[in-house]
């Protein structure tokens, strides 16, 4: 059994056995962790994994070749705008050997770094970056994953006043009556862009990177939308109607991209910021509320198969690209007429009641 810890009187043990690659390489531990909380037992529990996995590969002195945060960052292949992310953190947590870095130094550096921005922006500048950061070197060499609790909503409170901010704006997800009013404005690209994204779930970043040969089966009225966040390719039917309008449009390259068959797109994006402002345009020519692409799309999905149409959710997670279905069901659902539906729930079961009783809420005068 991997080490856990567990509460004894007022202080957290631990016990069971280091692992690596599945196999036991220590005796069984039954020992104080010195903890009082719990996240501080697993805090020593990791801690004393790393230590003992780091002697078990590397020797008895590990001392003389003790990791430093900036030697991991060295060995990760950040992209661009996280290697931005990682050079304020580098320049304040560098020197730190990796094994003592944990899991409340990395979320404190969020306030630290950033006093005045949202518990979203720590969470996706420092945490997010130093946990891919770490989890590339563990995998190399522990194969334990670097784990970090997320903001609570009382902390995002909490720095939202702080900052006097009502937090991110929530956008409503988008529908057909939304889709359709846009697609009077927009230009043909755009209109088919955002009814490609409403219907099959993909995010912006997948549907302008399709290639119009790589990517379309129209004899087979099939659309392949490519693969994102740890998950494959999805090759997908959809509606005649979406197919003929997708097979409508004529061939185009990225503007300045060099004119070779790989290069071409289906939309003529380059990349997701490409379609920004043709489509603010159309939202206000047509009057209609400013739903950015998310929303409009992935959210939009989610919400049109899962509480409008009540489609089954693991066919429904299954076509927009959801392995995990708490994570469609939590994120990308939303209430929606709230008032209208719990007023006419309680009309109904009122009814029910006084049919069954023969009493009356409502006595006559």
């Amino acid at each position: 059994m991997p080490l856990e810890p567990y509460p004894r009187g007022a202080v957290w043990w631990a016990r069971g056995r280091v692992e690596y690659n599945g196999a036991p390489i220590t005796e069984y531990y039954r020992c104080s962790t010195g903890a009082s909380e719990e996240p501080g037992a697993w805090d020593w529990c990791r801690k004393e994994e790393q230590r003992v996995i780091r002697i078990h590969l590397l020797g008895e002195d590990p001392e003389e070749k003790t990791i430093t945060f900036a030697d991991a960052v060295l060995q990760y292949d950040a992209k661009p705008k996280e290697a931005a992310y990682l050079v304020p953190i580098t320049e304040e947590i560098g020197s730190t050997a990796i094994q003592d870095i944990s899991p409340r130094l990395v979320r404190e550096l969020g306030p630290k770094l950033y006093p005045d921005c949202s518990t979203d922006t720590w969470t996706r500048q420092v945490v997010t970056p130093v946990r891919a950061v770490l989890n590339n070197i563990n995998d190399s060499e522990s194969g334990i994953a670097f784990r970090v609790r997320g903001y609570t909503p009382k902390e995002k409170v909490a720095q939202d006043i702080k900052r006097k901010s009502t937090g991110r704006k929530k956008y409503p997800p988008g529908s057909w009556e939304w889709l359709l009013q846009f697609r009077q404005k927009a230009p043909p690209r755009v209109g088919a862009l955002a009814l490609l994204m409403f219907v099959t779930g993909a995010r912006i970043s997948q549907a302008v990177s399709m290639h119009p040969r790589k990517h379309i089966n129209k004899a087979k009225g099939m659309v392949c939308i490519p693969g994102a966040k740890g998950h494959g390719d999805r090759w997908l039917r959809v509606p005649d109607e979406v197919m003929a309008e997708l097979t409508a449009l004529p061939e185009i390259y990225p503007r300045d991209w060099p004119r070779k068959p790989e290069n071409l797109r289906l939309f003529g994006y380059a990349g997701r910021s490409g379609p920004i402002k043709l489509w603010n345009k159309a939202c206000e020519a047509a009057g209609i509320e400013q739903i950015s692409f998310h929303p409009a799309g992935r959210h939009g999905f989610g919400q049109e198969m899962n509480v409008r149409e009540k489609v089954d959710e693991k066919a429904a997670g299954a076509f927009g690209g959801w392995s995990d279905l708490n994570l469609m069901r939590n994120t990308y659902t939303h209430a929606e007429d709230t008032e209208t539906k719990i007023n006419e729930a309680l009309r109904r079961g009122l009814v029910k009641a006084e049919i069954k009783t023969k009493l009356k809420l409502r006595k006559e005068p």
